[in-house]
């Protein structure tokens, strides 16, 4: 898959997750489920940082000795987005607020996306 595919996923994930983080509260359907925001956060930061990791394995295919360092660059990307991403929702927007357990539910999802791109590394080799 060219680089250039994979690169727009993952910028369209990220403007999908920056959308729904940062939109007025009153426009996201309310779900009437324990920890759902949590759940949320860290679906949305493992898709991220999956998104991630398959563009920077293919950008830097050949330049780098080992995954790890891919897989630690879309983590560090992934913490730091999310935490970016709570201070604009306490700065910016009215209806929501910065919370430091999301911040942890990203995180999490993050360190998920890592394991799981370890498991599946030789099938995402052949992408």
């Amino acid at each position: 898959m060219p680089k250039q595919l994979l690169l727009l996923w993952a910028i369209i994930c990220s403007g999908i997750i920056t959308y729904f983080c940062l939109t007025d509260s009153g426009n996201v359907p309310a779900v009437s489920f324990p920890s759902i925001d949590k759940i949320v956060h860290f679906c949305f930061h493992f898709g991220f940082t999956f998104s991630w990791i398959l563009f920077f394995k293919k950008e830097f295919k050949g330049k780098v000795p080992d995954d790890y360092k891919v897989y630690l660059i879309s983590f560090i990307f992934s913490v730091f987005f999310g935490i970016t991403i709570e201070i604009l929702q306490g700065v910016f927007t009215k209806t929501r607020s910065a919370d430091v357990t999301d911040i942890l539910g990203n995180a999490i999802g993050a360190t998920a996306a890592v394991f799981a791109a370890m498991v599946f590394k030789n099938q995402i080799d052949k992408i």
